[in-house]
């Protein structure tokens, strides 16, 4: 099996074994809402931060990659990515603060802090934080809903796989401890839309090709439209996370020489766990 070195400590791993490489099935939706680096003119006021501050911000707080990461140009996959950077608006937080635990460290749908917990942008009235959500957050996700409609029309069922990317390290906001070992894929779960058949195919896909997974660790839930969330099992969900220091120097943020075969490894995985999920037709 053919090695690569760990950028993280130096030491050379076995290199997983290739997934299936197949396609996704019909009714699988992908979701990149951290992947963008894009801040606005318009919005760039609202920051704190000079520009070295800011890029060193965003090399941090983006999912670099995860649309080269898991989407396949060859499929006609619906994929739905959000444009502008999760430091505008972080389209999988809840729209209400009140709703979303993350706001009481001062990143809800509208961040106020840094991922290292210092002051990221001016105090917004009500009205600019209005005019984000309304620009950025509820496009976003009537994009996302429109997607599932479309496959739960033509398939009876969807699947959405909420794809990201984690440090090799613990950030500040996390609340992790810094030098604890990462695993290698982090499969998140939601208790209603995770059926124990997409979380063990999943895993197992990933563990198969001779990744180290977690479940829910370092991360963990699924993203589900608010319009189906906890109330539509012909929706399921999973989040798969990977670690940024298997394709990525994290102190550049470029890609690492071997980025093309981590990309076909993800996606067969992925495929290949969806293909083995619960097909439409047999969902009563």
């Amino acid at each position: 099996m053919e090695g690569y070195l760990d950028p993280q400590d130096g030491r050379r791993r076995d290199q997983p074994m290739s997934c299936p490489h197949t396609g996704y099935p019909q009714w699988v939706v992908l979701h990149v809402p951290h992947d963008s680096a894009e801040v606005p003119s318009s919005v760039r006021g609202q920051f704190l931060l000079d520009e070295v501050q800011m890029a060193a911000e965003l090399d941090r707080m983006t999912d670099h990659l995860t649309m080269a990461l898991f989407s396949d140009p060859e499929s006609k996959l619906q994929v739905v990515r959000a444009p502008v950077s999760r430091l505008v608006v972080d389209v999988e937080r809840f729209a209400c603060d009140g709703d979303e635990p993350m706001a009481a460290r001062g990143m809800g749908a509208v961040y106020a802090v840094t991922s290292h917990q210092l002051p990221l942008r001016r105090p917004l009235s009500v009205e600019e934080r209005e005019r984000l959500m309304r620009e950025y957050y509820f496009p976003h996700h009537a994009r996302l809903e429109a997607a599932f409609s479309c496959a739960i029309q033509s398939e009876g069922y969807c699947l959405l796989i909420d794809c990201h990317s984690f440090p090799g390290s613990a950030l500040p906001y996390e609340l992790a401890t810094p030098d604890l070992t990462r695993p290698d894929i982090c499969i998140g779960t939601d208790p209603f839309h995770t059926s124990a058949e997409i979380a063990r195919a999943f895993v197992m896909e990933f563990e198969r090709a001779g990744w180290r997974v977690g479940v829910n660790d370092p991360f963990a839930g699924a993203l589900v439209p608010s319009s189906r969330y906890r109330s539509d099992r012909r929706v399921g969900a999973v989040m798969v996370e990977v670690n940024r220091r298997l394709y990525l120097d994290e102190r550049t943020a470029k890609p690492l020489p071997v980025f093309s075969k981590v990309s076909g490894q993800i996606k067969g995985c992925c495929m290949a766990a969806a293909a083995a999920c619960r097909a439409p037709e047999r969902l009563e």
